[in-house]
């Protein structure tokens, strides 16, 4: 289940506490079910997945797009499969990990692992948003963020188009004033 956190260290772990401060932005999330499928379940316990096992895990997965495809015209989705022996993944991560925005909205589905989302709010201060299995969440469009893994470097996560070009970033120059990444993994196991 997410966690979110405050400049000032102040942690929440409680869904409606996380909504309401996220309200500004307008950035949604939610819960979404995985199920319980065991073919599935050890597919995304692996670290790496084949593109006709990449398939499968989406087709399983599908019922969600297809909502997305209806309520928010959503035309593509892929799997995006990040873990510490990737080649490149520094390099790839470089890209998101400091203040951008995207013309489009960015949407996720973790599905595995977990990755840290922060965000400029309206009056400036920052959060930051740890995203877990069974977590979706919607950024909308010209929303100033920035995206890290946290210090397991694994991710499995579903992405979902509308298109793919307004994904490209265009950087802020905003400073991040959170801790780097290798010290705010602050797993919160009693949730």
């Amino acid at each position: 289940m997410a966690i979110l956190r405050l400049e000032n260290g102040t942690t929440y772990t409680q869904w409606s506490d996380i909504v309401s401060e996220l309200a500004p932005l307008n950035v949604q999330i939610n819960r979404w079910s995985i199920g319980e499928d065991p073919t599935l379940k050890a597919m995304l316990a692996q670290d790496v997945l084949s593109d006709p096992e990449k398939e499968h895990v989406l087709k399983a997965l599908d019922i969600y797009f297809q909502q997305l495809q209806q309520t928010s015209g959503y035309q593509s989705r892929d799997l995006i499969v990040l873990h510490p022996d990737l080649p490149n993944l520094d390099a790839m991560l470089s890209r998101f990990n400091q203040c951008h925005t995207h013309a489009d909205p960015e949407v996720r589905y973790i599905i595995a692992g977990e990755g840290v989302f922060g965000f400029v709010r309206p009056d400036a201060s920052q959060v930051e948003l740890t995203v877990q299995p069974e977590d979706y969440i919607s950024v909308p469009s010209n929303t100033e963020h920035w995206f890290h893994l946290t210090t397991s470097r694994q991710i499995k996560a579903v992405r979902y188009f509308t298109t793919t070009e307004g994904w490209v970033p265009e950087y802020t120059d905003t400073e991040i004033r959170f801790r780097p990444p290798s010290v705010v993994n602050e797993r919160v196991d009693s949730i």
